[in-house]
């Protein structure tokens, strides 16, 4: 009878697990990501820029009285192409007393300003999921959608083209400096391309 309920229960477990969203508990999962990155005001593809992806998740059980915080469970990474395109495989991993939350990203080229974070649509308080924004079919696709800003507490409409970077190149030495992107307790191992364009990066402007 035991060995009967723990079987049922384990089943339950994982049908759950499955079935969720790419939030759940138990079972992490993103999809992947295809995107375009381009100079802002040329609107010409930067080929060479790395492309980095965070996957965050932060545990179930917490004894920190303002609740759990989220760390890096993985870090991807890739160059663009002579299309200024990217592609990054989907992710997914088994979670014991934790949960996913969300993925960051980093786009950087040298001479160019970083991009950090989440795609932001310009608007106050809105952006759009990286599921989303760079989903693998929807590259320069113009849409138009209804998105809850988080800072005006209401639905905003947004409308431009999916899955585009757009980099503005620094116009001064000071500038390049400050855009500098910081590795936020990442290792050279884990992400080699990145930490090489940073290491030359710094060669270049102290050097």
């Amino acid at each position: 009878m035991k060995k009967t309920v723990t079987i049922i229960a384990l089943m339950v477990i994982i049908w759950l697990a499955f079935s969720a969203s790419g939030y759940a508990w138990l079972y992490y999962s993103m999809p992947e990501f295809r995107g375009r990155v381009i100079d802002a005001e040329t609107k010409q593809p930067i080929e060479g820029a790395v492309v980095v992806v965070l996957y965050y998740k932060r545990s179930i059980v917490s004894l920190n009285p303002g609740g759990p915080s989220s760390h890096i469970t993985k870090a991807r990474e890739t160059l663009t192409d002579n299309k200024g395109e990217f592609y990054l495989p989907s992710y997914s991993e088994f979670l014991l007393f934790s949960e996913g939350t969300y993925v960051d990203f980093i786009f950087f080229k040298p001479g160019y300003m970083s991009e950090v974070g989440s795609f932001d649509t310009g608007i106050a308080g809105v952006r759009i999921a990286p599921e989303k924004y760079f989903a693998t079919d929807v590259i320069g696709k113009k849409v138009e959608m209804e998105l809850f800003s988080y800072e005006q507490h209401k639905l905003i409409k947004w409308s431009g083209p999916l899955g585009i970077v757009g980099l503005k190149k620094t116009k001064t030495r000071e500038e390049r400096r400050k855009t500098r992107p910081s590795t936020g307790g990442l290792r050279a191992d884990q992400l080699p391309i990145f930490f090489k364009i940073l290491d030359d990066e710094y060669k270049y402007l102290y050097n």
